[in-house]
């Protein structure tokens, strides 16, 4: 008989958030994988439980080489444990490619469920929760990310990303840069942890506060796009799509951003229509 795979969910900040199932499937598995193997070890200090079986590494640079030593361990029968630093396996961290493995060759696969950061943060966040989508973490490059959000700057759910501290200004940047600076937005810092820190409001505030520096483990929430109608192609209706929104407060450089965006159109039309409307 093939053996178990086991994703547990390890606590986002303080031990006592630990689910209470960790300790017993720690104590009983065969082999417990684990992210960092000093964290495992502190985790188990903190729990006061001892680890029955072997403990191996498995982490981004090992993954691809240690997924088939853990796939046969678990076709010989082992209950094999994947423990991350925190949160979810699977969910920004290693496992998915153990668990495809896995399930390739039918074998169980349960979980241990628990803490995670993206559920936590939209919890929190005070935005619409009812329809949201995770997005993980953007592009460093700039090219890069910027392409990124604005293949999202309509998306109506709620978006939930992960980021770096020493990114985290740039990101919300380059979001209110994609979104429009008065999209609404929740920046969750160290959550669960003594310093946890919920900053909500407009993305340009957040930038201006961000321009002080973040420090801590970083979970941006986003709220999504209104849904708008679509915007006519002539030049009449592009024009009054453009007006419209400066009527409201979008700046004129945002709303041609947004126009040219819902018609299909290249910005530089749009521009070029707006200017010469005022000739």
């Amino acid at each position: 008989m093939t053996g178990v795979l086991v994703l547990a969910a390890t606590p986002i900040g303080r031990v006592a958030d630990a689910p209470p199932r960790l300790a017993e499937e720690l104590a009983g598995a065969d082999v417990v994988a684990a992210e960092d193997t000093r964290r495992l070890k502190r985790l188990t200090s903190d729990l006061g439980v001892t680890v029955g079986g072997r403990v191996v590494s498995y982490f981004e640079g090992n993954e691809s080489a240690r997924t088939p030593v853990l796939l046969e361990a678990l076709l010989n029968g082992d209950r094999v444990l994947l423990v991350t630093d925190a949160g979810m396996p699977s969910v920004s961290d290693p496992g998915y490619r153990l668990v495809a493995a896995a399930v390739e060759h039918d074998v169980h696969v349960t979980a241990v469920p628990g803490p995670s950061a993206v559920l936590t943060a939209l919890a929190v966040s005070g935005l619409p929760v009812d329809r949201f989508c995770f997005e993980g973490f953007l592009p460093r490059k700039a090219g890069e990310r910027a392409r990124r959000l604005a293949g999202l700057a309509a998306e109506e759910r709620t978006m939930v990303f992960f980021e770096a501290p020493h990114r985290t200004g740039t990101a919300l940047a380059a979001m209110a840069e994609a979104f429009g600076g008065d999209r609404p937005a929740a920046v969750c810092r160290e959550l669960t942890k003594t310093h946890e820190e919920v900053r909500r409001g407009p993305l340009a505030d957040l930038v201006a506060w961000a321009a002080e520096g973040v420090r801590g483990e970083v979970t941006v929430v986003v709220q999504g796009a209104s849904p708008v109608a679509e915007v006519g192609t002539d030049p009449a209706s592009l024009r009054a799509a453009v007006a419209e929104r400066e009527a409201a407060g979008t700046s004129r450089k945002e709303a041609i951003v947004e126009v040219a965006r819902l018609a299909g159109v290249p910005k530089r039309e749009v521009y070029d229509l707006v200017h010469r409307g005022e000739g």
